[in-house]
């Protein structure tokens, strides 16, 4: 079973003047729903490669944006969100001045929250986008070959020996990179290492250190 930090948010709410529209955006990549804007928020769900989410905002000093998938309600990381402006497909958060996509503050009203991030420790770097967040409207499939199978007896040897969990800014996604600040473990006989990045186990090509799979 895999250690989970819980918190509860709330929003404070929009900027600006009357109820905002929300913002319809696709996933470039299966991409993480998690219960707040942050790396140490548990993931609640998985929003597929190609949904499509209704963005309400997004935090303005972070590339976290509150969406609404499937009748749930979270925060998805903006770098792996395009939308439709005029004919061409913008990244939410990279080309805000194109998306003018809304700000949406947020605060942690939990009083558990401080303790939980104080134990987490300090955000170690941060992950190399992965590709789907450097070409605009990337498919995550085509971009990066699709999800690897490592095989069952990789990933049953990765969730038997969980390691330290390392906290990185952005979200982890195939295709995304591993810093070389962060510490990496191979697994014995094979082609793959794997790390417990966020939250969750991923494997890693051993070779460039980039994420082919993630163990739900």
């Amino acid at each position: 079973m895999f250690r989970t930090l819980a918190v509860t948010t709330g929003i404070v709410g929009l900027l600006g003047s009357g109820a905002a529209m929300a913002m319809e955006s696709t996933a470039t990549t299966d991409l993480n729903l998690r219960m707040g804007p942050g790396p140490n928020y548990i993931v609640s769900a998985v929003i597929p490669a190609n949904a499509a989410v209704e963005v309400e905002g997004c935090v303005d000093a972070a590339n976290w944006c509150q969406v609404t998938f499937d009748g749930q309600t979270g925060w998805a990381y903006g770098d792996y969100l395009t939308t439709k402006v005029g004919e061409e497909m913008a990244v939410l958060t990279v080309d805000r001045a194109k998306t003018e996509v809304k700000t949406v503050v947020h605060e942690d009203t939990s009083e558990r929250s401080a303790a939980i991030v104080g134990a987490m420790g300090a955000v170690a770097g941060a992950l190399i986008a992965g590709p789907p967040g450097a070409a605009v409207g990337a498919v995550a499939g085509a971009a990066t070959g699709g999800m690897a199978d490592p095989g069952e007896t990789v990933t049953t040897y990765v969730t038997e020996h969980p390691v330290e969990y390392v906290y990185l800014d952005g979200e982890v996604v195939v295709g995304a990179g591993i810093p070389e600040t962060v510490t990496i473990h191979p697994v014995p006989e094979s082609e793959y290492s794997y790390a417990y990045v966020n939250g969750v186990p991923v494997v890693l090509n051993s070779a460039d250190r980039t994420i082919v799979h993630i163990v739900r």
